[in-house]
């Protein structure tokens, strides 16, 4: 389809990404706010036994945010001052700052340049005697086995932390890991904010609920009952709030149709852009439920200009940490992260989008690479 013919774009495909909304969310936040409990409440306790349910694990510690989950997850490992963290450098900042806030040094890694995910043979070269965990980012969704390197790892005490914040749903590599999601307001399943933290033991899950309630021991539920309370160690104001898990319950409960609709939209633009000249796209994997379709094209910056000047979506996922000024003193060389960087191009992706929507877009992307530049 020529792009001349295809009229301006849709308007589903002038986003990157935008909240998915079923409906009786809306309801259910009423709901919670008539309920009166505006903390981690009752809704939170049914939203972290679901979530559990639904990934077959043992236990669930929904938190404010991702970002607060993955410094939990670390600080409950003894990450700190004096040790390092493994970490792909294309990743959101917020993977990132979470190492930095607690006094530790990210030692930034190179990635695979079909995936965008780190490979085990990058962590093993990276690991020093200060290495205390191995944070892999899950991009796009993708799950990341570290299962055969994981028994080395365990000897040396380094811990595996996954930043699944755009993964939920994947299938999850039952190991030693402990994951971390996001709920995010684009993210496959919101809670408008939010997040939660897959355990690896149950000591693990009653320090991850301490911590995330700034170190005090009893809930506010009991401490409501008592005079007192007892604060036993570090901790942040890390809960996630009734309203937001109530509306995470009513994802949840829909969140196998968002999997569908978002597994199709991928599939139609692979299915578009394949053999297409100059254009690599990202794979995701077979078991995964995309958050974002990326390609690498060459001249992105200025196919993204003239995409973003036609009012489509186009985004970039992410500028690489180590060459941000706040990441300086870590900074590494890294030839393949810095080569990608100057290729990705995130294309418009969100649940209400049709495949048609995605066929639209990945003409007009094919359109604009055979134009010349001015």
């Amino acid at each position: 389809m020529p792009l001349s013919n295809t009229g301006a774009p849709p308007a589903s495909v002038r986003h990157n990404a935008r909240p998915y909304l079923h409906g009786p969310e809306t309801t259910a936040m009423v709901r919670a706010v008539e309920a009166g409990q505006y903390g981690h409440g009752p809704q939170a306790d049914l939203f972290e036994r679901e979530l559990a349910d639904y990934l077959d694990v043992d236990d669930v510690v929904a938190v404010s945010s991702a970002t607060v989950g993955i410094h939990l997850a670390l600080q409950a490992c003894g990450v700190g001052p004096g040790t390092e963290v493994i970490v792909p450098s294309q990743t959101f900042a917020a993977t990132i700052q979470p190492i930095v806030a607690l006094g530790a040094a990210p030692r930034f890694i190179d990635h695979a340049p079909d995936t965008l995910c780190i490979e085990p043979a990058a962590v093993q070269e990276a690991i020093t005697p200060a290495t205390r965990a191995v944070l892999p980012v899950l991009y796009g969704g993708r799950p990341v086995d570290l299962t055969a390197i994981a028994p080395g790892l365990r000897r040396r005490n380094i811990h595996i932390i996954e930043d699944a914040a755009q993964a939920f749903g994947s299938r999850r590599t039952k190991g030693p890991a402990t994951t971390v999601y996001s709920f995010g307001p684009i993210k496959q399943l919101t809670a408008l904010v939010g997040g939660a933290i897959v355990p690896r033991t149950s000591e693990e899950a009653e320090a991850l609920r301490q911590m995330r309630s700034l170190g005090i021991t009893s809930s506010q539920a009991d401490r409501i009952r008592t005079t007192t309370y007892t604060v036993q160690g570090p901790g942040l104001r890390g809960v996630m709030p009734d309203v937001n898990a109530a509306v995470g319950r009513v994802q949840l409960a829909r969140f196998d149709e968002v999997a569908t609709r978002r597994i199709t939209l991928w599939n139609a633009y692979a299915q578009a852009l394949h053999g297409a000249p100059g254009i690599t796209l990202v794979d995701v994997g077979g078991d995964t439920v995309p958050f974002n379709c990326v390609v690498r094209v060459p001249g992105r910056d200025r196919i993204h200009q003239i995409m973003r000047d036609r009012g489509i979506g186009v985004g970039v996922h992410y500028p690489p940490n180590h060459l941000q000024p706040a990441f300086a003193r870590w900074t590494r060389p890294l030839p393949v992260t810095e080569r990608t960087a100057r290729e990705i191009l995130s294309l418009p992706f969100h649940p209400a989008m049709t495949p048609d929507d995605a066929r639209w877009t990945a003409t007009a992307l094919l359109e604009t690479l055979t134009k010349r530049s001015p």
